[in-house]
């Protein structure tokens, strides 16, 4: 006897949109609720296009929204499976988009300090434990990669990651996942400045524990001002760095 599973989307599709893109949110909200945790299987199309009552090709369009959303993985021959939610697709944009000229890299830039600044006062409100554990361990990281430019970039990007997760906020730290290529372009620019010196790297650390005691202390406005002194130094290397990239592209 075959058992009939139990649904787990809601499969009233609302008018007037079309009916993959009705298909493909309600699979998304089953999702984004953990009715199907990351990993496990979506009901086969077949399953899926009889519970909406359309057709399987439309089953299949709301499958490939998802696929190309980075909600859902599927090969070939065996049913989509569940994606936890991140930032991947978002971060590959904003790797093309750097990656194609000084202006959007600047932009980007621009971009995180007024997104960072209010990350950093909501951190300091709520200060969730896990972010303030990957903040100090970033820190240990950045120590331990002085001098090494591929290491620090990772202990940085590992810091604002746990500066985001501290918010508690999941959908932030899903932000912050996507400007991950953002940070790595900016940081490796920065750290292989020819001129560079050893107080420059442990004045990048200070900076960044700055914001770690500020946001631990929870005083927002000290958060604040912490990270926006960050994001000022931070231009002025950006000038720096702008300036040899105009001259050699000239």
């Amino acid at each position: 006897m075959v058992m009939s599973r139990k649904s787990v989307f809601d499969a009233k599709l609302v008018s007037p949109v079309r009916l993959a893109d009705g298909v493909s949110d309600a699979i998304a909200a089953a999702l984004f609720d953990g009715r199907i945790p990351p990993g496990e299987p979506l009901p086969p199309e077949g399953e899926i296009a009889k519970e909406f009552g359309v057709s399987k090709p439309i089953a299949r369009e709301a499958l490939r929204q998802l696929t190309a959303a980075g909600l859902i993985f599927t090969q070939q021959g065996k049913v989509a499976r569940a994606k936890a939610m991140s930032g991947e697709t978002m971060d590959k944009i904003y790797g093309y988009a750097v990656r194609s000229s000084l202006k959007r890299l600047q932009e980007a830039n621009e971009m995180r300090r007024v997104i960072e600044t209010g990350i950093a006062r909501l951190a300091a409100e709520r200060r969730d434990p896990e972010g303030l554990e990957i903040m100090e361990q970033a820190l240990k990281d950045m120590n331990a990669g002085v001098h090494d430019p591929a290491s620090f970039t990772a202990a940085d990007i590992l810091f604002h990651l746990g500066l985001a997760t501290a918010t508690g906020n999941a959908m932030i730290r899903v932000q912050m996942e996507g400007m991950r290529t953002v940070q790595r372009e900016v940081s490796e620019l920065f750290s292989r400045r020819a001129n560079r010196s050893e107080a420059d790297w442990y004045e990048t650390i200070a900076r960044h524990a700055a914001i770690c005691e500020a946001i631990r202390l929870g005083d927002a406005d000290r958060a604040e001002q912490r990270i926006r002194a960050h994001f000022d130094a931070a231009d002025i290397a950006s000038l720096e760095v702008a300036d040899k990239l105009d001259g050699a592209e000239g």
